[in-house]
């Protein structure tokens, strides 16, 4: 077992199918030889019943000639009851009857039996079938004879034959199996060879496609696609790990540079201002870290913790996370939907810090719900974003170069924030024109 799985695919592939068609030709084999057998036989009693039947009715009719005619190779006896031979075909004995006489009273009419064919002067068993008939008024025996032995000889050659021809086949089934299994094999090894090239050589390659359209064609197409997935994957962590880093340099060379001034003039350092910008940098710093950590986890469903599905009411929730922010505008209604309450603060606390940001003077949070789901719309009156860079914003570490660009606490990862969170309750969000300032939609099921 352990040699058979060490073996190749190749090798395994076609020693499975060699053992299958042995198998199978083995099993047809013993069929065929069987079914042959049993046909062959069946024929012979059938051919002694219709002769002994035919010699029956002569001899009702009294019709019977002496010696009775048959073809070759079948003995005819009619006996009495007193077992006395009363006529025979020519090659058959006058004195001494086929059957003893318990075999033939232990055997009804129409029916037949095997003897030795020496008894009778025959090479093989022979076929024996007795029928009855009436002769005046005495039951005579009519005994038909035939031998099996050209049958058994047909069939022993035949084993012969198939014994000489069935290895010769296996051989020639093994060869023809090998190649085709290699054949089909080839565009496996085509993709291995593929796949160990781009590994060794740590290039974004693709695998060679075969111009077959079978399950080898379909599975270098996955795999294809699945490699342009993990390049793409890794450029965005390369671009998210370059943009973290960039982001993080910034605070970190700040803190360095003030607490390196404060080390070299101690007595001219203002401790406590000093220790409230670096109070500020390190909650900038926090912040940023606990964004970073929430896209990583949005990235990696499978370390993403569960969330706090519950019922929420959306009303109160804006309203509280309203309170933080003060002349913000709250318009909403009564509406209770299911969703992690802690996510969809995020989501209105990242638009809302937005807003105010960019705001000239007005930020409004409505909250509406019909038929089809909830609407939150946060309006403010800014300078607004062009349509073009719209979709641009929701990208990480994305900053435009108007007013809305890089300002103390913006890090450019709030609205992709918003988008994942949004994206995680089966929402949408959209931003839009509000003439002067910017709308941005998200769009909620109730359940």
């Amino acid at each position: 077992m352990k040699w058979f799985r060490r073996r190749s695919l190749r090798a395994r592939l076609t020693g499975v199918s060699i053992a299958a068609l042995a198998a199978g030709l083995l099993a047809g084999g013993l069929a065929l030889i069987a079914v042959l057998s049993f046909a062959l036989l069946r024929s012979i009693n059938e051919e002694a019943l219709d002769t002994a039947r035919a010699v029956a009715d002569l001899v009702e009719q009294n019709a019977l000639s002496d010696p009775i005619p048959v073809s070759a190779g079948v003995q005819v006896q009619v006996v009495d009851d007193q077992d006395r031979v009363r006529a025979v075909s020519a090659t058959a004995d006058r004195l001494v009857p086929i059957l003893y006489p318990d075999e033939l009273k232990g055997l009804a009419s129409g029916h037949g039996t095997v003897i030795p064919g020496d008894r009778i002067g025959v090479d093989g068993a022979v076929r024996v079938v007795t029928v009855e008939a009436r002769q005046g008024a005495e039951t005579v025996h009519v005994l038909v004879a035939r031998g099996t032995g050209d049958v058994t000889a047909g069939i022993r050659l035949l084993r012969i034959t198939l014994l000489v021809v069935f290895p010769l086949l296996i051989v020639v089934l093994a060869v023809v199996s090998w190649q085709v299994v290699g054949a089909a094999l080839s565009p496996v090894e085509a993709l291995r060879s593929g796949a160990e090239e781009i590994t060794g050589r740590a290039r974004s390659d693709r695998l060679p496609v075969p111009d077959s359209s079978d399950e080898v064609h379909r599975l270098a197409v996955t795999l294809n696609d699945m490699l342009r997935r993990l390049d793409a994957s890794r450029a965005r962590q390369r671009a998210f790990v370059a943009d973290a880093a960039h982001e993080l340099r910034s605070p970190l060379t700040t803190m360095r540079t003030e607490l390196e001034v404060a080390q070299r003039l101690p007595d001219d350092t203002d401790w406590p201002a000093l220790s409230a910008d670096l109070l500020t940098d390190v909650e900038r710093l926090s912040r940023l870290v606990d964004d970073l950590l929430l896209l990583a986890r949005a990235d990696d469903a499978a370390t993403r913790p569960a969330a706090r599905i519950t019922s929420v009411r959306l009303d109160e929730l804006l309203a509280q996370v309203a309170t933080r922010y003060p002349g913000v505008r709250v318009v909403s209604e009564p509406v209770e939907i299911t969703g992690d309450p802690d996510a969809l603060s995020r989501v209105v606390a990242n638009l809302l810090d937005n807003a105010v940001r960019h705001a000239s003077s007005a930020v409004t949070l409505a909250l509406t719900a019909d038929a089809s789901g909830v609407l939150i719309t946060v309006t403010d009156d800014g300078p607004g974003i062009p349509e073009a860079d719209r979709e641009r914003v929701f990208g990480r570490f994305t900053r435009l170069d108007d007013a809305r660009a890089r300002d103390a606490g913006g890090s450019g990862l709030g609205l992709a924030i918003v988008r994942e969170l949004v994206r995680q309750h089966h929402g949408t969000i959209t931003l839009g024109d509000a003439s002067p300032g910017l709308r941005a939609e998200v769009r909620l099921p109730k359940s």
